[in-house]
């Protein structure tokens, strides 16, 4: 464990909030939303319009104890490699920036969603935003990063031989239940998934170079760029629907007591 000790720690971290909010009366199989939200999980428009800190607090909620055991075993298999082979500081900044970029991914989803039922002049339940949670977008990330290695020649100092049969099959077997099995946030998994990728990218070509600390440096800006400006982009968006989602907010506020 000395070598993934901080994968361990992301581990107990998501663990040892769960299991605060189980002594604090949350349902350990399927959280209410009023619930999840009081724990920090997305809804968009609360996000965006009160408290976008969400996007952030939202990687460490899950809804029950199945959803969190998946990901904690995933972020295991994932980071327990992806820590020794990028490094513990390139490995910290990239779970951040795909769970991040995964929680944009899901907001700008549930604003062209919202824009598209605004055009339509009528309300679809389908469309309309919903509350999500969890650190399946960072982990896809991770997941992403490895495949993505695993397609490009070994470095001749790399660390681990990458499968890239099996890495491709379980990706593209998340993919396909996120876009066939309803209530899962699919979105997030491709958001995290696409930032992995990139920054797995950087770093390859970077120890390619032979230009190693320059990774770390690159992979931040771009990280927090590519954030930046999708986020900009939300709230610029934003603009086109906030009346609607004011009332949305207003609507689930009454309804759910929170």
């Amino acid at each position: 464990m000395q070598d993934w000790w901080l994968t361990a720690l992301f581990i107990a971290i998501n663990v040892g909030l769960f299991l605060w909010q189980i002594f604090s009366g949350v349902n350990v199989s399927d959280p209410s939303l009023p619930d999840a939200i009081r724990w920090g999980a997305d809804y968009a428009p609360l996000t965006f319009l009160e408290e976008p800190m969400r996007l952030f607090s939202s990687m460490f909620f899950h809804f029950g104890m199945v959803h969190l055991m998946l990901n904690m075993w995933a972020l295991y298999i994932f980071g327990s490699v992806a820590e020794q082979l990028f490094g513990r500081l390139y490995f910290l900044m990239l779970y951040l920036a795909a769970g991040l970029m995964g929680s944009l991914f899901s907001s700008y989803l549930a604003i062209h969603d919202s824009v598209s039922m605004l055009n339509m002049q009528a309300i679809d339940p389908d469309l309309l935003p919903h509350v999500s949670a969890g650190a399946s977008g960072a982990v896809m990330g991770l997941g992403g990063a490895l495949t993505l290695l695993s397609l490009f020649p070994i470095l001749p100092r790399q660390r681990f031989i990458l499968d890239k049969k099996t890495l491709i099959m379980v990706m593209g077997i998340n993919l396909v239940i996120g876009l066939t099995i309803s209530g899962i946030n699919n979105a997030a998994h491709v958001g995290g998934m696409l930032m992995g990728a990139v920054l797995a990218g950087i770093w390859y070509l970077c120890q390619k170079w032979q230009k190693p600390s320059l990774s770390l440096i690159l992979g931040t800006l771009i990280a927090f760029a590519s954030c930046w400006l999708l986020y900009q982009y939300c709230l610029q968006q934003l603009q086109l629907i906030q009346p609607l989602w004011a009332e949305l907010l207003q609507a689930m506020r009454q309804h759910y007591h929170f």
